[in-house]
């Protein structure tokens, strides 16, 4: 097969016949085109697959971010719990310090409120994990309140050794009143019944200073049923006074109060009729009749 090209020139009609190899021509470009087609559709996939993947992993490391921040943002909050509850706890040592450093004029050997001196010579360690951190914290918080309670306990054996007088039950739990119930067998205000009444109750203006018939350690601050508004207070060798239904406390648990020392105001909360004081004493647990502390001579 031949193919027979006509030129239109100046000069007429030129006929021009290619060969074999310019037929070839076009079929060599259209392959050549065609391959360079596939090789760039090639080339962009596998970009597009880069990118595809680069995204995924931004993607991936963008989500680890987020988790470990979550994680770091709930163990610095439990991190800040345990401290704010080691602050308390060594506010309240302070304190109790500073009272026993006070009561026994041991000041100049104990400052409680300065910062302890430490130091001496260290090799550098290995760096510390927060969950291992943690776990020292709580070691120490349970050592803080070992060391509170022995404290409390040295403070209570301390008053047995240097202030018997102190701690001596006696007298009122008011300044002016009025005994208006006795210990023992009475008719219950309230439903009318014979029932043992375990106290004395003195009666009184509303607001009037109840105050400690020893001194010791407030042992319960708070409302308790029945009795309304309740002071509890440890006066040690196994004996506890209890001021009821007061309209006001003025103590907290774990204060220190002295003989005579205001804790309360009078008022009629919990089971009362009216303005009063329900004063107890209890040995090893048990009420007590108290009206031979009440009436026996101060110590």
């Amino acid at each position: 097969m031949s193919v027979t090209v006509f030129i239109q020139g100046r000069n007429g009609v030129t006929r021009w016949q290619p060969g074999k190899r310019w037929l070839l021509l076009p079929i060599l470009l259209l392959a050549a085109g065609t391959g360079l087609y596939h090789y760039n559709a090639e080339r962009f996939e596998s970009q597009q697959a880069n990118v595809d993947n680069e995204r995924q992993a931004r993607e991936q490391q963008q989500k680890q971010v987020k988790e470990l921040k979550q994680a770091t943002e709930t163990q610095l909050a439990t991190l800040v719990a345990h401290v704010a509850r080691m602050q308390a706890k060594l506010t309240r040592l302070e304190a109790l310090g500073q009272t026993l450093a006070q009561n026994y004029q041991l000041e100049e050997q104990f400052d409680f409120g300065a910062e302890v001196g430490i130091g001496g010579l260290s090799e550098l360690g290995t760096s510390i994990e927060l969950e291992q951190l943690i776990s020292d914290m709580d070691r120490l918080a349970s050592g803080i309140d070992s060391n509170n309670a022995q404290l409390s306990l040295l403070e209570t054996v301390a008053s047995n050794l240097h202030i018997d007088e102190e701690r001596y039950i006696s007298g009122r739990p008011i300044n002016k009143g009025w005994l208006s119930s006795p210990y023992g067998l009475r008719n219950d205000p309230f439903n009318g019944r014979r029932t043992v009444h375990k106290g004395i109750d003195f009666a009184g203006t509303e607001g009037a200073d109840v105050i400690a018939t020893g001194g010791g350690v407030v042992t319960w601050a708070g409302n308790m049923f029945g009795y309304g508004e309740l002071v509890e207070i440890d006066h040690g060798n196994g004996l506890r006074t209890r001021y009821g239904h007061n309209k006001a406390l003025s103590v907290t648990v774990g204060d220190v109060v002295a003989k005579g020392e205001k804790i309360a105001t009078m008022g009629s909360t919990g089971r009362s009729t009216g303005p009063h004081v329900h004063y107890e004493v209890l040995r090893g647990g048990q009420q007590i009749d108290p009206k031979k502390y009440v009436y026996r001579k101060a110590g």
